[in-house]
């Protein structure tokens, strides 16, 4: 399953710089497939979805560090755990009960976001 932070969130950074997927943002800032990724004009998505890979998208959050669940492969493939929950000083990154994913489909979302 992917990732989220909670509303607990200090605003402290820490989590953001350790995301490989580049998928964590401050809250307010827009962010886009592309960032952190090989992915590059038009991508499609898991879901088969067309986008532009370096158009911006809205923020997920004004207030708070945000994570970009379509990004979020809690560091499969990286890392043995996530690191954004390592880091975090208030343990407000957690399971995301919503999105829930196997090891398969996470390491599946990293191939396709890290093409060689």
């Amino acid at each position: 399953m992917a990732i989220m932070i909670t509303d607990e969130c200090i605003n402290c950074g820490a989590c953001e710089p350790e995301c490989p997927n580049t998928a964590i943002y401050e809250g307010g800032v827009e962010w886009n497939w592309a960032g952190g990724t090989s992915l590059s004009g038009k991508a499609k998505l898991i879901d088969g979805t067309e986008v532009d890979a370096e158009e911006m998208q809205e923020p997920v959050s004004d207030e708070f560090y945000y994570i970009v669940t379509g990004k979020c492969t809690e560091c499969t493939g990286f890392h043995e755990e996530p690191q954004c929950a390592a880091v975090c000083p208030v343990d407000c990154c957690v399971d995301d009960p919503d999105n829930e994913e196997t090891d398969g489909e996470l390491m599946s979302k990293k191939e396709w976001m890290h093409q060689e």
